[in-house]
């Protein structure tokens, strides 16, 4: 099997990457080698395979058209097309709409098309994002101690909730989603897409901005590591009330979805996906600090202050990942509870 992976050095890219390697495929990893851990986690990489050839990486932005039509008239064509590369903070968003922009949106098409040219058989998978759906201000909210509520959405989010892109990150990867579809209706090229909620496991090097369970993790640990020595802790910020929910999705079962929408692909061709933990693996903000206490068997409250609502943030995501479980054969196995006390062994030893 031939598979090409991009972002193949991020967090989600090189779990995918290894598992494909462990199976005996061919695997093609393209990384613009920008986010933090990506060159551990492509040393990781290397380190892993029983034979050299079996992996190649490039260092190339997906925006540049000519590197990436170079790559796979070499190497392919592919069998598989992971699109996984992408700018994923919606602050950085903020703060250079234009360099989101040619990642996300223009990035996708040259991915696309080239994959067309020369890869027509292949299937792409695309990770897109629950931010094409806005804010989601307009619906109906109602709150408890310790999160927000959504009660006409009792299985969480599905699929024909309408797009509102909100944000240049959400326009960037919207536009990206919409693009991957079209390819799909338009040309026939095999397209999938994923709308991801919060993933979270081993090979995260999470920070302030990107993969919110790693950093609150490492901050549980960093105050509880204070204590023991008794030094002063140093209160980290939380943006809004901490009642904000996401269902979480640990990365093994994220590798097995890739996995499954390949061998399923004559189900999926042409559709959209929103995945997560669903509600039962549901987290607020407030109710991960109390399940990191008890894991970490503290009797202490993590310290914290709070921060302004961060702009265009979702007071409520939940994926009702019905559709999924349906055509793909796929649901979540790994719990919160047991994610979590992967991902502290993981950041403790970092």
């Amino acid at each position: 099997m031939n598979v090409l992976i991009t972002g193949g050095c991020g967090f989600l890219g090189s779990n995918v990457a290894s598992r494909y390697l462990r199976d005996g495929a061919r695997v093609t990893i393209i990384d613009k080698m920008y986010k933090s851990g990506s060159w551990e986690n492509l040393r990781w990489l290397q380190g892993s395979c029983n034979q050299q050839r079996d992996l190649e990486f490039h260092e190339i932005d997906v925006a540049s058209i000519d590197r990436m039509e170079d790559v796979f008239e070499k190497r392919g064509p592919f069998d598989y097309v992971c699109h996984l590369a992408g700018q994923v903070a919606m602050t950085t968003s903020l703060a250079d709409p234009i360099s989101d922009f040619r990642t996300n949106a223009l990035g996708t098409l040259h991915l696309l098309e080239c994959t067309r040219k020369w890869s027509p058989k292949a299937l792409v998978a695309y990770s897109s994002t629950n931010k094409v759906y806005g804010d989601l201000r307009h619906l109906d909210y109602s709150q408890n101690d310790t999160r927000y509520v959504l009660a006409q959405f009792p299985d969480g989010i599905d699929e024909t909730m309408p797009l509102d892109f909100a944000s240049p990150y959400g326009c960037s990867k919207g536009s990206a989603d919409q693009y991957v579809r079209d390819w799909f209706r338009n040309f026939g090229l095999d397209t999938v897409v994923f709308r991801h909620s919060s993933i979270y496991g081993g090979r995260q090097f999470a920070t302030a901005d990107q993969g919110w369970i790693g950093w609150f993790v490492k901050q549980a640990l960093e105050q509880v590591s204070c204590r023991k020595q008794g030094s002063e802790v140093v209160p980290f910020t939380i943006s809004g009330t901490g009642k904000q929910v996401r269902d979480v999705l640990h990365s093994e079962d994220l590798i097995s979805l890739y996995q499954c929408a390949y061998e399923k692909r004559s189900r999926c061709a042409g559709e959209v996906f929103n995945i997560g933990g669903g509600m039962s693996n549901s987290l607020s903000l407030i109710e991960l600090f109390d399940q990191l206490s008890i894991l970490l068997e503290r009797s202490e409250e993590l310290s914290y202050s709070r921060l302004p609502r961060r702009q265009s943030d979702q007071d409520f995501f939940v994926a009702d990942i019905t559709k999924a479980r349906e055509l793909l054969e796929w649901t979540p196995r790994v719990s919160a509870n047991e994610g979590l006390s992967q991902m502290i062994d993981w950041v403790g030893s970092l």
